[in-house]
């Protein structure tokens, strides 16, 4: 089977199935979309012809700072709206990412000749730099670089960001103008959830959709992931959404092992991730085949395996010492299994593992549960009840009256009667 057909079966992200195409399809960040028209307006329209049909009616003012800094929390549209800004503009997009700012004569190889040359397919050009708060302490003269060139540049540069407060940036920020993006109103996040459910068909309760924009804490791209992972559960109303690390999370993590060249603060990446390794891994294991193919994935798959072998030492041994060497695979080795760092945005998709052993673990609890009402009114032990529950839950089953003695609720009725 071909990569192309391998491509045309798997099933579609919904996060980029559904990502929004126009300004108008941007939703709950007026101010920043306002922001963007205007930058467009000032560099684009201006001694450009007709650099737009779209724009709306736009403030005529000029605009001292070259560039505008997208800051904000996870999922909430920076890098997407940069996007729409370049369709709706009909301009070109040109997009870097951390790794791309690692270094100095790197940066100048590839920045410096898109800003001097004009689009030859488009009216204008924008320039993208993304997730800049990527930058560690181990570049080596990326960001001075990116401040210079910004001084020179004609086109205008969206910046975009989760923490931009760092020292390092102190004159990137008087260099630009800031533009927070706000987390999203659950209830906004809930009317888009609500129309993509209606376009795949889904008849999932009003008070589902809710849950998962509540937990989604602001963070749209994360909901729909939701949305979609729990698209094909049996019972999706009793699933309960994720609370989220908003300091850096597992995405950020991700795309700092998968995309950037591996570096010492590579091998602390995972710590700063409020979450079991065990889970990590299974992120990492999903992930891979997006980023990585031919010999990086076999590299890549190799690291992995090392860490499972690791794993299953110090689970057998005891040999506690061996998580180091369990992190520097699952880190460090990863990252190094690609030849050049990698750019663009990747659409990160939670593994399909998770949310099988929460049902397993879901549906082991009230198995507990039954267990423990039972052996409480019959005198026997738990383990005993738990050992002989094939049997306990048909005589449970075939009576109401005994249901009733028991004090079941209805998601333990209902358990039972599958």
């Amino acid at each position: 089977m071909t990569e192309e057909t391998i491509e045309k079966i798997k099933p579609q992200n919904w996060t980029e199935k559904y990502r929004p195409q126009y300004f108008a399809e941007v939703k709950g960040q007026d101010v920043a979309v306002q922001k963007i028209k205007e930058l467009l307006d000032f560099y684009l329209e201006r001694g450009e012809k007709s650099a737009s049909r779209y724009l709306a009616p736009l403030i005529k003012k000029k605009i001292p700072k070259k560039a505008v800094i997208l800051h904000g929390p996870p999922g909430t549209g920076k890098t997407t709206l940069a996007h729409v800004a370049a369709k709706e503009s009909g301009a070109e997009i040109f997009e870097l990412n951390a790794s791309d700012l690692r270094d100095k004569n790197k940066l100048r190889e590839i920045l410096k000749p898109a800003i001097e040359q004009r689009s030859l397919l488009k009216e204008g050009k924008i320039i993208l730099v993304d997730e800049v708060d990527g930058i560690s302490k181990f570049d080596f003269g990326g960001l001075p670089e990116l401040l210079s060139l910004i001084e020179v540049s004609p086109y205008p540069m969206i910046i975009t960001a989760n923490d931009i407060w760092d020292r390092k940036f102190n004159t990137l920020r008087t260099k630009s103008e800031l533009v927070k993006l706000k987390e999203i109103d659950y209830k906004t996040i809930k009317d888009i959830l609500a129309k993509i459910s209606i376009k795949e068909k889904l008849n999932f309760p009003e008070d589902l959709l809710t849950r998962i924009s509540l937990k989604a804490k602001g963070d749209l791209r994360a909901s729909i992931n939701d949305l979609q992972a729990i698209s094909h559960v049996k019972d999706p109303g009793s699933i309960e959404g994720d609370e989220r690390n908003k300091e850096n999370d597992i995405f950020n993590a991700l795309r700092l092992v998968f995309k950037g060249k591996p570096t010492a603060e590579t091998l602390q990446i995972y710590e700063s991730v409020k979450m079991p390794l065990d889970e990590i891994i299974l992120w990492v294991e999903e992930n891979i085949p997006l980023e990585y193919k031919g010999v990086e994935l076999a590299k890549a798959y190799e690291s992995l395996s090392k860490v499972d072998i690791f794993k299953g030492r110090i689970y057998k041994q005891q040999y506690w010492r061996f998580m180091v060497y369990e992190n520097i695979f699952l880190s460090y080795g990863i990252s190094a299994s690609k030849k050049d760092a990698k750019t663009g945005f990747t659409s990160y998709k939670k593994p399909e593992r998770i949310l099988k052993i929460w049902l397993h673990n879901q549906r082991t609890a009230k198995k507990k549960s039954i267990a423990q009402k039972y052996a409480k009114v019959v005198h026997v032990g738990v383990k005993r009840a738990l050992h002989e529950f094939p049997i306990i839950s048909q005589i449970i089953k075939s009576n109401i009256s005994i249901q009733k003695e028991l004090k079941l609720n209805e998601e333990e009725i209902e358990y039972l009667m599958k």
